[in-house]
């Protein structure tokens, strides 16, 4: 199997999207990531919903989580008013490494250790000619190895 073999579609946005729109995408549709994609169209980041869910998290209350306890369920479920306003550019970190990017002809195998080596869910499938970067599609972690698993059934 070849890395255009395993290619699906999956959600992407824009780092200057809506970070709320964001947001929303990833709940509706229960991702653990987005691919954010720059200007040109080409893999910029992987933004975890676990990152999401960091920027509506008041920085006190990362510092010091007991002062969760203190916060009322009313401040609680407006936490994601904190979006409003932002883009998904401000909402990825400095540590949010380039996503892992597969040419079309990589190995199953060449992608599970990529997909590995860097413990990303996602792993980005790009065409790459003179003309810029084209996105293929996306791997994701658990449609490899539903492909892996067929292949050793």
């Amino acid at each position: 199997m070849r890395a255009r073999d395993l290619v699906v579609e999956y959600e992407t946005v824009g780092v200057d999207t809506d970070a709320m729109s964001a947001a929303r995408l990833m709940a509706e549709h229960r991702l653990p990531a987005l691919l954010v994609l720059d200007e040109r169209g080409a893999p910029k980041a992987i933004l975890p919903a676990s990152q999401m869910v960091k920027a509506v998290v008041p920085g006190y209350v990362i510092d010091d989580p007991t002062l969760a306890a203190v916060v009322d369920e009313r401040h609680a479920d407006r936490l994601c008013q904190a979006l409003k306003g932002r883009t998904v550019r401000d909402c990825l970190t400095k540590s949010v490494p380039a996503p892992p990017v597969a040419e079309p002809d990589s190995t199953a195998l060449e992608v599970a250790a990529l997909m590995a080596q860097v413990h990303s869910p996602l792993v980005a499938v790009v065409d790459k000619d003179g003309t810029g970067v084209r996105l293929l599609g996306v791997i994701t972690a658990s449609h490899l190895l539903e492909r892996l698993l067929n292949a050793a059934s």
